[in-house]
C-alpha cells in the first residue's frame, strides 16, 4: 500500500475515490512509564517512558488505518495525517488519530 502525505503520486493517476479512512487509538501510561515520567518530570530532560508510548500508538493508529483502507479495496492512501489530543478523566490518556483519503491508484500510460 502506498501512504503519502501529499495528494498525488508520481507517475500515478487516482482512478477511483474510496472514501476517508482513519486508525485511532487511545493510550494511557503504564504504571512504570508513568513513575518514570512522573520522575522526569521532576527532574527535567526527555521523557523517553512518554516518548515510547507516544511511538507506540502512532504506530497502532498507523496500522488500523491501513487495515481500514484495506478493507476499502484501497491499494493507496494520500494526505495523511496525525491529530492528537488530551482525554482527561480518572485517568489521563492520549488519544492518536491517523486519517486520509483512501483511493484506487494506476500507473500512468508510458509514451
Amino acid at each position: 500500500m502506498i501512504v503519502t502525505t501529499t495528494f498525488d503520486v508520481q507517475g500515478y493517476r487516482v482512478k477511483e475515490y474510496r472514501g476517508l479512512v482513519r486508525g485511532i487509538i487511545v493510550r494511557s501510561p503504564t504504571i512504570a512509564q508513568g513513575i518514570l515520567g512522573g520522575l522526569k518530570g521532576i527532574l527535567g530532560g526527555s521523557i523517553g517512558a512518554y516518548t515510547k508510548m507516544c511511538e507506540q500508538a502512532r504506530t497502532q493508529a498507523y496500522d488500523l488505518m491501513l487495515q481500514h483502507a484495506s478493507e476499502m479495496g484501497a491499494n493507496a492512501i494520500l494526505g495523511v495525517h496525525y491529530d492528537t489530543s488530551e482525554v482527561v478523566g480518572r485517568e489521563s490518556a492520549t488519544e492518536v488519530l491517523c486519517y486520509g483519503t483512501a483511493v484506487v491508484i494506476e500507473p500512468l500510460p508510458r509514451n
